[in-house]
């Protein structure tokens, strides 16, 4: 019985006839079985994984995926430079999240870089030839034109972030209104009154959201919105301490900023120093994102969590979903899903 558990009676691989077989059912039960399927009596079903034990079949995945038309593989598209993707914690913790949503399946993850036009060009040539089942996008400005390449070709996808309030794609997000709303009455509840806000790109739709909720929650308390108090960022560091230094000279007088990202945030804070403002004694400093800079920064930073990893494995599930779901993409596009999870004010010493 030992020698058969190692190879067919041909001497090479198992095959599934002869896990059939083994297991005194016909081809087709033993392919429900490793598919997954309930349609099978647990008798069979245990009769069958004992013969898939006793000769070390191994299901050819690919044949599978060939017969289904599919890939098995799923692209994470950033389209942003390599280094920034690797610098800031908001990118490792999506990835994160989507690799936590992958471990129980056979879907293979590919991380693909699309920021500059060349890139963009072969990455249009590679999906073209639809060599991934679904699209992850992350980090999607509003002109970006991949969005819309992919609905052409009809590839799933689900982006991380709306590109504006008539989005069509399947997006997962977090309520950054909501969330910069949060900072600015937080801020405004310790007693400051001259808040400044160093934005992220404003050609992203969550940017243009977190600056939304300053102004409003500025004006719901009575406080008048000055833009001179406003500066753009980039959501970098280095954008974050050109912007702070640019505020200090338009408005000296004031006394906290909310930066729309905790890499933002560690800019601004390395201008204040250098200003000799103190923090918060002097500014009170918020930031966005709750990630591990803002825990370890000097000193540590009040930010607002907004749960990055999660929003990672709701990317996942939902393009699986999608993947899984066989039918025209007309037929789909009226349940497109626009998916915003909630954020967290975290208090730390900043503040």
């Amino acid at each position: 019985m030992a020698s058969h558990g190692v190879r067919g009676r041909s001497g090479g691989r198992p095959t599934l006839e002869e896990v059939a077989a083994r297991a005194g059912v016909g081809r087709g039960t033993v392919s429900r079985v490793i598919n997954g399927s309930p349609r099978v009596s647990e008798a069979t079903r245990a009769a069958v994984e004992a013969a898939v034990a006793e000769l070390g079949y191994v299901p050819n995945t690919a044949a599978r995926a060939l017969a289904a038309n599919r890939t098995d593989a799923i692209a994470l598209v950033v389209p942003e430079p390599e280094t920034r993707f690797f610098t800031e914690p908001y990118f490792s913790d999506m990835l994160r999240g989507v690799g936590a949503a992958l471990s129980d399946t056979e879907m293979q993850l590919l991380l693909i870089f699309a920021g500059s036009d060349r890139e963009r060009q072969r990455l249009a040539q590679y999906l073209a030839a639809h060599r991934v089942d679904g699209v992850l996008l992350v980090s999607v400005h509003a002109d970006d034109p991949l969005p819309d390449m992919l609905s052409q070709l009809e590839i799933p996808a689900v982006i991380s972030g709306p590109r504006s309030a008539d989005e069509t794609l399947t997006s997962v997000d977090s309520d950054n209104y909501g969330g910069a709303r949060q900072a600015v009455e937080h801020l405004i509840s310790r007693g400051r009154r001259t808040i400044a806000h160093i934005t992220g790109r404003l050609d992203v739709y969550g940017a243009e959201r977190r600056v939304d909720g300053y102004r409003d929650a500025l004006r719901e308390a009575g406080h008048p919105v000055d833009e001179l108090l406003i500066e753009p960022g980039d959501f970098s560091e280095d954008g974050g301490r050109r912007a702070m230094e640019a505020l200090l000279e338009r408005r000296p007088d004031l006394d906290a900023v909310f930066a729309a990202s905790d890499v933002t945030a560690a800019g601004a804070r390395q201008a204040l120093r250098e200003a000799g403002r103190r923090i918060p004694d002097d500014v009170a400093l918020v930031g966005y994102d709750d990630s591990a800079i803002a825990r370890h920064m000097e000193p540590p930073l009040t930010s607002v969590r907004q749960p990055i990893e999660e929003m990672g494995r709701a990317m996942t599930d939902l393009l699986l979903a999608e993947v899984a779901d066989r039918r025209p993409s007309a037929t789909r596009e009226l349940e497109r899903r626009q998916m915003v999870l909630a954020t967290e004010l975290v208090e730390r010493a900043s503040s």
